[in-house]
């Protein structure tokens, strides 16, 4: 039901109407949602009223409700939303660092005013400043989330980030001549050398660290949430089922989560030296222990594998900084990281003649890219060691005058 109000106007007649109708609830809110509008004429601001009201019903949007609706105020209200869902801390964070660099070019930019050139000026504005490839899509990819946000509340009709070109950067020769996949893992003999240079020069669970990583293809965020009932001495079994993560890095603020992915979840069998030297890093742990919760008021008992004289875990970090080093002790001139591990081990299980489904199931991956790629490099390298094998073996048939 109309309402009207009389108000003054600088006009013939001295005086304009206003009409008020209710129209469409709120599409965010659900709350009611009056539609004022002014005419001349009783009639012609009712017509006023009623043409804003089909546009919502047809529609949905509202300009002049939602002409103050800035992005940045979708963004976080999204992002509410979002991180209620089946998503890890560490996703909402990366999220949460992906809007940053949105609000950078649109914070103040109402919702439904961005469109799609500005959107693709700005992914090419994070190309020119030398964002990498996966930050740009990583930030592309929160972007279209929010845009089907707004429409999904009635905020916009159209997604500005569809069909927009993700820049991609062309390999300089250089690069193209110096990347190899070797790069991506150690040789045996580079392994070796590592490994010696843990047990003559690595602090207090190195070696243990260290020689489980290469030959488990564990990630290091699951071997620092590794926890002593996860391991089973009779049947040597391994179980991974978490990851750890902090916000802060804070070791009292951490978080034990599922792991990357579903596939992630698995259990495997571990080499029978190894699992020896893990029972005996146990027995000297329940010893220290004895003595750490005598120095540590708030010694954190939570049974972990891995863990700083407190009973707190070690994070991702820490076992970069101490593979570092350890690096400077050795000739290796890889850029490696303790991810270098897993493909190490992979490697290693191409090498030993494992399929690559059995590979996989082990180290978690449900992607066969990362895998395959160097399972078949390693494949096509043993066949041409076959080869030479061969060569070297019946190199006097081979020399036959034919």
């Amino acid at each position: 039901m109309a309402s009207y109000t009389k108000i003054p106007a600088n006009n013939k007649q001295g005086y304009k109407w206003i009409c008020t109708i209710d129209g469409p609830p709120d599409p965010v809110t659900g709350k009611r949602n009056q539609i004022p509008r002014r005419g001349d004429t009783k009639k012609e601001a009712e017509q006023r009223c009623q043409d804003v009201s089909n546009k919502l019903l047809g529609h949905g949007i509202d300009n002049k409700k939602f002409k103050k609706m800035t992005f940045e105020d979708v963004a976080w209200d999204w992002l509410k939303t979002y991180s209620k869902g089946n998503v890890k801390d560490s996703t909402v964070d990366a999220r949460t660092t992906e809007i940053k660099i949105l609000l950078r070019y649109f914070a103040k930019v109402t919702i439904d005013k961005i469109t799609h050139r500005q959107y693709q000026n700005f992914i090419n504005n994070l190309d020119d400043e030398e964002y990498s490839r996966n930050t740009i899509l990583g930030v592309h990819s929160t972007a279209n989330m929010i845009m089907k946000h707004a429409i999904k509340h009635k905020m916009r009709l159209d997604n500005p980030c569809i069909d927009v070109v993700i820049p991609v950067k062309m390999l300089t020769v250089e690069e193209i001549e110096s990347a190899t996949i070797e790069e991506g893992y150690l040789e045996k003999s580079e392994l070796a050398e590592f490994l010696s240079a843990t047990l003559e020069h690595g602090e207090p669970q190195d070696v243990e660290i260290f020689f489980t990583l290469a030959f488990s293809g564990m990630r290091s965020g699951e071997l620092c949430a590794w926890r002593w009932p996860d391991l089973s001495f009779i049947t040597n079994i391994v179980r991974i089922t978490k990851t750890i993560y902090s916000r802060t890095n804070n070791m009292r603020k951490y978080k034990l989560t599922p792991p990357k992915t579903t596939a992630s979840i698995r259990d495997f069998d571990l080499d029978d030296s190894i699992m020896r030297r893990l029972e005996k890093h146990k027995k000297n742990q329940a010893e220290a222990k004895l003595i750490n919760k005598t120095l540590f008021l708030d010694y954190h008992d939570n049974d972990f594998v891995f863990a700083r004289k407190n009973g707190y875990p070690f994070f991702q970090g820490n076992i970069l900084s101490k593979m570092e080093k350890i690096l400077k002790k050795t000739n290796i001139k890889k850029r490696a990281t303790p991810h270098i591990f897993r493909h190490t081990h992979i490697s290693m299980l191409a090498e030993a003649g494992v399929d690559l489904k059995t590979i996989m199931k082990r180290v978690g991956h449900d992607d066969a890219k990362t895998t395959l790629k160097i399972y078949t490099h390693v494949s096509d390298k043993m066949k041409k060691s076959t080869t030479e094998k061969i060569k070297t073996h019946f190199a006097d048939i081979l020399n036959f005058d034919f």
